[in-house]
């Protein structure tokens, strides 16, 4: 990627119909990034995201993959190049969070909490590994629910405790190839992912949590990855940015 530039950069965020991920669809757009909005299931927010960023001058497409199976995730990743050129960023954003007592827990919920978060991760890190342009950036997304050491919250935090031993790795393994690899690791943050199934007494415990005292909004974390993919994130590699107003 072009360091001064991102006029020819084409980003692929996952999980981008809705919630945090279409917010990162959104600001990548404006930075001027060419986007691949994908989605799993959920088309008609997708397609509607790909209209609002197309009337607002920007160049966008929806791709329906299942980034958990590997054929989806080649796909997605050939249907990007042939329609937009050359991916130059990964946003890994898509992600499931249920909770459960370790006691509770079953191997149906491991499994599919584990196929999105780190299966589908490492399935798209792959295909970047050898489709992504040189001087591109990887961006995971972890949590920062791993500091906190919550009950109920134990496979979905294994499971992005992994996603950051993978993005710490895999900036090792391309070097060479001027691509940064980095997470991004989110608090509280006011999505339907995190309000489902919360009292709000629960949402009030977790706004007051942070010293700045808000939930998180997608916007926060949008910016946060359009730092991470534009050229004054280039001397940041192999770290995980904790976006959390201090929470941890």
């Amino acid at each position: 990627m072009n360091s001064s530039s991102t006029a020819h950069s084409v980003a692929i965020v996952t999980g981008a119909s809705r919630g945090i991920g279409a917010a990162i669809a959104e600001r990548l757009a404006r930075d001027g990034h060419a986007v691949v909005v994908n989605y799993a299931s959920s088309a008609a927010p997708a397609e509607a995201l790909v209209a609002k960023i197309t009337a607002e001058g920007g160049r966008a497409i929806a791709v329906k993959a299942d980034i958990s199976n590997a054929a989806d995730a080649r796909r997605l990743f050939e249907t990007t190049s042939e329609q937009l050129g050359q991916p130059t960023v990964l946003v890994n954003n898509a992600g499931i969070m249920k909770n459960a007592t370790i006691a509770e827990s079953t191997n149906a919920l491991f499994d599919e909490t584990f196929d999105t978060n780190v299966r589908g991760t490492l399935n798209t890190m792959r295909e970047a590994a050898t489709r992504l342009a040189d001087g591109g950036r990887v961006i995971n997304f972890s949590t920062s629910v791993l500091a906190l050491n919550r009950p109920t919250y134990g496979l979905y935090c294994a499971s992005k405790a992994a996603v950051e031993a993978l993005t710490r790795i895999f900036a090792n393994e391309l070097r060479g190839r001027n691509i940064t690899v980095n997470a991004v690791a989110p608090g509280p943050t006011a999505t339907a992912l995190f309000l489902e199934g919360k009292t709000e007494q629960q949402i009030s415990q977790f706004t007051n949590m942070p010293p700045l005292q808000r939930l998180g909004l997608p916007e926060d974390i949008a910016a946060v990855v359009s730092f991470l993919a534009g050229p004054d994130g280039a001397w940041v590699n192999g770290q995980v940015l904790r976006a959390n107003g201090g929470l941890a």
